[in-house]
């Protein structure tokens, strides 16, 4: 580690929701759960790879605040769906790299795509 990095560069976080033609129901049941229980800012259906992401996803963004309901919440109700959470540094080739937590298994991301 070259030194430590300040908390306080957390803007927000981005939980990256992945699905595929036989999950999307349970991925649209989830996505319905966070708009209703949380104050957060749900992002488009892409239903092909967009950016770093290898398979269908949506975007859940939220503020630092809300970590700590959001996160656990997501363990037990993502309904075996693979979660990328990851903090918005504004520096998104670490942050989708070397800060992040899988909630499932841990998918390849094309991180060309960010440079």
């Amino acid at each position: 580690m070259t030194g430590e990095r300040a908390i306080a560069a957390i803007r927000g976080y981005h939980a990256h929701v992945y699905y595929d033609d036989g999950s999307r129901e349970r991925a649209a049941w989830l996505r319905d759960a966070l708009a209703a229980r949380f104050a957060v800012e749900i992002g488009r259906w892409h239903d092909r790879p967009v950016g770093p992401h290898p398979g269908p996803s949506y975007q859940v963004a939220f503020p630092p605040a809300l970590f700590g309901e959001i996160v656990p919440w997501l363990a037990l109700n993502r309904g075996g769906l693979v979660v990328l959470v990851h903090p918005d540094t504004g520096d998104p080739v670490p942050d989708h790299q070397d800060h992040t937590l899988w909630l499932g298994a841990k998918l390849d991301l094309d991180l060309d795509a960010l440079r």
